[in-house]
């Protein structure tokens, strides 16, 4: 029991870190680029994704016995679809402007790769608690991801930071933004690229650093 726990809690820490779905695999790019110009529309994102790849992986492991091979993809698709639509509609109903500022995004969580592929490559070969604390740490971290970037672009951007439910907080001097200080870019897609490609340098560097210090 103590070496399975172990095992799950090493597999939520790769999510989390060494196996950032943003950061190292570069997977889900569409909606990491086309939301995080708010902290609030990143975070709402993230906690959609968190849901889809949860339950996901919950329903695949759980049946995993029961899955034909050659109709697994069909399997996975569909019960990815079953959760995006109710996290869709849960937003539409719960948080209208935010869902109305995701648009497609929410909807297109059934094709992010980084979903289907936790399902191929852990839910279906592994039993329910290793496949949760892979959904868990690979949610987190892909949650985690996009509000790095969607912090640093509204702040940069805008000026201010959201939080959902709450008003806009400036985190710049009232004349930062009335004078024209602010990056507009930020918030717009040339600063999506520049944000991510910045931070995924970051990181790299920090992992390098990390492993040449293990080996050390």
């Amino acid at each position: 029991m103590a070496d399975e726990n172990g095992s799950n809690l090493r597999q939520f820490k790769e999510g989390v870190l060494s196996n950032n779905p943003v950061l190292v695999q570069l997977l889900g790019m569409c909606p990491v680029l086309a939301v995080t110009n708010s902290v609030e529309n990143a975070l709402v994102m993230g906690m959609a994704a968190t849901f889809v790849v949860v339950m996901s992986n919950l329903i695949t492991s759980a049946l995993r016995h029961h899955i034909k091979p050659h109709v697994r993809i069909l399997i996975f698709t569909l019960t990815i679809a079953t959760f995006v639509t109710i996290a869709d509609l849960t937003l539409k109903a719960y948080m209208y402007q935010v869902s109305k500022q995701l648009g497609a995004f929410v909807p297109l969580i059934i094709v992010n790769c980084m979903i289907i592929c936790r399902a191929e490559v852990v839910a279906i070969k592994n039993g329910v608690g290793r496949s949760l604390a892979d959904a868990f740490g690979i949610g987190i971290g892909f949650t985690l991801a996009l509000l790095i970037l969607g912090v640093v672009r509204e702040w940069l951007g805008s000026g201010t930071l959201t939080i959902p439910g709450l008003e806009p907080f400036h985190v710049m001097p009232a004349a930062f933004t009335e004078n024209g200080h602010n990056w507009v870019i930020m918030i717009l897609p040339p600063g999506a690229f520049l944000t991510l490609g910045v931070v995924v340098a970051i990181s790299n560097q920090i992992r390098a650093r990390h492993a040449k210090g293990g080996a050390a």
